[in-house]
């Protein structure tokens, strides 16, 4: 689990192919972890995520969290004014109900 404020290496995308191709080969973990100066874990999560998906550039992960709203048009706004003034009618008309 990472800790507070732990930050994160970031690591060229050849290095990690040639890292996955020698670990599928059978080479060991352990003996790239020492020859790239990588963490062994980082290594098997690498080549576990390459067996899974076929690949490294289509993280699973990616698309997680909250979906970006879209961008809106003028008819967007334009729309979403006209709703609103109808709103402010109506809680004008309830206001004066009262």
């Amino acid at each position: 689990m990472a800790s507070k404020g732990q930050k994160f290496l970031k690591h060229a995308e050849n290095i990690k192919e040639e890292i996955i191709k020698k670990y599928l080969e059978g080479i060991s973990g352990y003996y790239l972890a020492k020859q790239y100066n990588i963490p062994v874990g980082t290594i098997k999560t690498w080549g576990r995520k390459y067996r899974k998906q076929g690949s490294l550039e289509n993280d699973v992960y990616h698309n997680r969290g909250r979906k970006k709203e879209r961008t809106l048009t003028i008819e967007d706004y334009k729309e979403r004014y006209e709703i609103l003034k109808k709103y402010q009618a109506f809680l004008k008309a309830q206001r004066e109900k009262k």
